[in-house]
């Protein structure tokens, strides 16, 4: 999981290693400092704060959000933001 600068939340996705694995698997580059998901992140639905559209690639560290995005980062790219699990 990430966190989602864009949405305010964490994004689950699953990887070709995670035990118990359903559902799309997504590519990792096994780089917990710059990590890499492929292909693009879709996620659709709803959050705490209301519905959300937020569609992006995880390249080295970075997000880059695609212009379908509903929220204020749409066409951008940022750093990856630590995730505080706790």
């Amino acid at each position: 999981m990430f966190w989602c600068p864009g949405c305010d939340g964490a994004h689950v996705i699953t990887v070709e290693d995670a035990p118990n694995r359903q559902g799309p698997i997504w590519g990792y580059n096994c780089n917990p400092d710059a990590p890499t998901f492929t292909p693009s992140i879709l996620v659709q639905g709803s959050m705490r704060k209301g519905p959300i559209n937020c569609h992006s690639f995880v390249t080295d560290g970075k997000i880059q959000f695609l212009s379908d995005c509903h929220h204020a980062l749409a066409g951008q790219t940022v750093d990856l933001p630590d995730f505080d699990k706790e």
